[in-house]
C-alpha cells in the first residue's frame, strides 16, 4: 500500500465516520439543544466533543492493532460478547438508519417538491448504487468526502449571516448559566455511540490499514473524524443561537430547518434540503455499511454476501419509513439510544486491549486506558441518570 494510498483510506475512513454521525438526528438535536441552553449549549458541545476524542481514539487503535472486527475481537475476550455487540449494534444502526432515509426524503421534499416518501425511495436507490459499482469501498469514500465538505460550507455561510453573540458563546461555553447532562450524552451518542464510532475503523481494516506500525496515521485519522464532526456541530450551534437571540422561535416539528429558513428566507430552506440530504444519505451508507460489518460473527455466509445484506439492509429501513412515516421518535431518541451502547462497546474494547492473550506484544498506553474507563463511567452514569429520570 502506497503512502498516498494510505492517506486516502484515512482521510475516507475519517470523513465516513464523521458523515454518519452528521444525520438528520444530529441536526435535530443541536438545533434544539441550542434554542434550549442557548449560548451555554457550548459547554455541552465542548464536553461532548473532549469524550468523543478519548472514546474514539481507543477503540480505532485498538481495531486496528488486533487487525479484528469489533464483533470478533469481543467474542475472543468472552464468548458471546460479540453477538451480543452485534445484536444492539445492528438494532441501533437500523433504528438511525429509519431516521436517515426518512431525512433524506425530506431533503429532496424541499429541494423538489416531491413527496417525502418518494424522496425516500430515490435515496435509497442512490444508496444502493454506491455499494454496487465496482470499486464500491473507493467510490464510498469519495461520495462521502464531497458531501461532508459540500454541507459544511453551506452551514459555514448560514452561519456568517446569522452573527452569533461570539463573546457570550465564549463565556457561557466556560462558565454556563445552564447545563444538562441528557443533551451531553445524546451529542455524544449522536457523535460516537453504537455503530458510529466503528464506521472508519471497520473501513480501514477492510482497506488493509492494520498493525502498530500505522498507529500514527490511525490516531491523526480518528482525531481528524471526531473535528470534522464537531465543526458541523458547532457552525449549527452559532448559526441556530443567532437566529434565537434574534428572537425567532425554532419549530418544535423541524427546528434545523428553521435555522436556514430564518437566516436565509427561501434560499435558507434550499441550503437546508441540500445539507438535510447530504447528512442523511452519508448516513445511510455509513449505517448499512457499518451494520452489516458486523454480522460477520454471526455466520461466514454474512461476510461472503456483505454487498447484498447491505443492499436488503438499505431497503428494509425505506420501507419501514414509507410504511409507518415519520419516525420522530426516532430522531430525538436514536442518540440517546447508541449512547447507552457506548460503555459497553468501549469497555469491552479496552478490556480486550488490557488481555496478553488478545494483544500479543502490544501495550495500550496507560492514559489511553484511564481517560477510556473516565468515559465508560460518565457514559454509564449519565445513561442511568437520564434513564431514571425519563421513568420518573
Amino acid at each position: 500500500m502506497t503512502k498516498k494510498f494510505k492517506k486516502q483510506v484515512l482521510l475516507g475512513a475519517a470523513f465516513l465516520m464523521a458523515t454518519s454521525a452528521i444525520g438528520p438526528g444530529f441536526l435535530t438535536q443541536t438545533a434544539l439543544f441550542t434554542s434550549q441552553l442557548l449560548a451555554s449549549c457550548g459547554a455541552v458541545i465542548m464536553i461532548s466533543v473532549i469524550i468523543d476524542v478519548f472514546a474514539q481514539l481507543n477503540i480505532w487503535r485498538i481495531i486496528t492493532v488486533s487487525g479484528k472486527k469489533a464483533s470478533v475481537l469481543s467474542n475472543e475476550l468472552l464468548p458471546g460478547a460479540g453477538h451480543v455487540l452485534t445484536v444492539l449494534i445492528v438494532l441501533g444502526g437500523l433504528a438511525f438508519n429509519i431516521g436517515n432515509i426518512s431525512g433524506a426524503g425530506l431533503g429532496l421534499n424541499v429541494l423538489f417538491g416531491i413527496t417525502v416518501q418518494q424522496g425516500a425511495a430515490i435515496s435509497a436507490f442512490i444508496a444502493i448504487i454506491v455499494f454496487v459499482v465496482k470499486e464500491a469501498g473507493t467510490v464510498m469514500d469519495w461520495f462521502v468526502k464531497i458531501l461532508g465538505v459540500l454541507m459544511i460550507g453551506l452551514t459555514l455561510y448560514i452561519a456568517i449571516i446569522t452573527e452569533p453573540p461570539m463573546k457570550e458563546v465564549v463565556t457561557n461555553t466556560i462558565m454556563p448559566a445552564k447545563f444538562s447532562w441528557t443533551a451531553v450524552i445524546t451529542l455524544v451518542g449522536g457523535t460516537v455511540g453504537g455503530y458510529i464510532t466503528f464506521a472508519g475503523a471497520h473501513r480501514l481494516l477492510d482497506a488493509g490499514v492494520l498493525g502498530e506500525d500505522a498507529l500514527k496515521f490511525v490516531s491523526r485519522s480518528s482525531i481528524t473524524a471526531i473535528l470534522l464532526a464537531s465543526i458541523m456541530r458547532i457552525l449549527l450551534f452559532l448559526a441556530a443561537l443567532g437566529v434565537v437571540m434574534k428572537g425567532y422561535q425554532l419549530s418544535v416539528d423541524n427546528p434545523a430547518a428553521s435555522v436556514y429558513e430564518f437566516a436565509g428566507g427561501k434560499f435558507g430552506l434550499k441550503i437546508f434540503g441540500i445539507v438535510m440530504w447530504a447528512a442523511s444519505i452519508t448516513s445511510v451508507v455509513g449505517s448499512a455499511y457499518t451494520s452489516i460489518s458486523f454480522l460477520k460473527t454471526l455466520h461466514p455466509y454474512m461476510d461472503r454476501k456483505r454487498i447484498w445484506h447491505i443492499i436488503f439492509f438499505i431497503l428494509i429501513s425505506a420501507i419501514i419509513f414509507i410504511q409507518w412515516g415519520k419516525p420522530i421518535v426516532i430522531l430525538v431518541w436514536a442518540g440517546t439510544i447508541n449512547g447507552f451502547i457506548l460503555p459497553l462497546s468501549l469497555g469491552l474494547m479496552l478490556l480486550a486491549a488490557n488481555t496478553k492473550r488478545l494483544s500479543a506484544n502490544y501495550k495500550h498506553p496507560l492514559w489511553l486506558s484511564i481517560t477510556g474507563w473516565a468515559v465508560v463511567a460518565i457514559m454509564l452514569f449519565t445513561s442511568i441518570k437520564t434513564l431514571l429520570e425519563q421513568i420518573g
